[in-house]
């Protein structure tokens, strides 16, 4: 069935209270395994509250809203067709996201498969809502690169902070803050990585709805000309505290980076 003929919140689609434990044991095997990305997904769905919900259905009764809901574009298959993007400029969003997964060796497929993990789609609701949450999951790599923000531990938080501005969804918050905590736990840092989250959490409130933007145009567009438009400002502090972590002597696995990520 297309997605158009969904209502916009299935009768068994439910709002999460906040489950304290559950979020607290799933972030506990992501501690143990950084790239256990069903976990995040156990994470965000134990919080996802009433305030995610209204956003989507917002946007699903938009003018932009309704247009893409008839485009049904297939946003992991757009973006993984990088034969799709290959004559574009150099600083163009879409050969910088090219660049960015295959330097990390990742797939917009890929995520949707992690997401399938913690939950099969013949198990979710059949609404319009989880077609617009499938559109802030599809959409995550993209905010990586439009925002700056890297793969590396501090990176995922800053950008966790950066999204829960934009999503409102307290797991996500969470995550961020607690990744941070451990991550100075691991490293012994005085970089102020607490205050590189608020900062992440600072742009994306400053920043347009990402998720929001039509996707194929900004593939076209240049990335400084992009992060202008969608008023993306730069991770100043994110970057100064990377620096002052390699300073104080961290090693890659510390920073929660892989080689071809230290190396670039």
């Amino acid at each position: 069935m297309s997605v158009l003929g969904l209502p916009i919140v299935a009768p068994d689609r439910k709002t999460s209270g906040f489950a304290p434990l559950k979020v607290l044991h799933h972030f506990g095997k992501l501690v143990e395994d950084k790239e256990d990305t069903e976990q995040v997904f156990h994470i965000i769905e134990a919080v996802k509250g009433k305030k995610s919900h209204k956003q989507a259905r917002d946007f699903i009764l938009s003018e932009e809203g309704q247009r893409f809901l008839r485009a049904e574009t297939d946003i992991p298959g757009m973006l993984d067709d990088h034969a799709r993007w290959a004559d574009l400029p150099e600083n163009s969003v879409g050969k910088r996201y090219m660049a960015f997964m295959k330097r990390e060796g990742l797939t917009a497929a890929g995520l949707v498969e992690e997401s399938h993990k913690f939950s099969p789609p013949e198990n979710r609701p059949q609404d319009q809502t989880q077609w617009y949450f499938n559109r802030l999951r599809d959409t995550h790599d993209l905010f990586h690169v439009l925002t700056g923000y890297g793969r590396d531990a501090l990176g995922e938080a800053c950008l966790l902070g950066f999204s829960y501005s934009q999503n409102h969804n307290r797991g996500v918050q969470f995550i961020a803050f607690a990744a941070a905590r451990q991550m100075k736990k691991v490293t012994g840092t005085s970089a102020p990585l607490y205050t590189a989250v608020r900062e992440g959490q600072r742009l994306g409130a400053a920043a347009a709805k990402l998720a929001h933007m039509d996707v194929e145009a900004v593939m076209a567009e240049d990335i400084d000309a992009a992060r202008e438009r969608l008023r993306i400002g730069k991770p100043v502090l994110y970057r100064e505290c990377l620096k002052q972590l390699e300073a104080e002597g961290n090693t890659a696995s510390d920073l929660g980076l892989s080689g071809e990520a230290q190396a670039a």
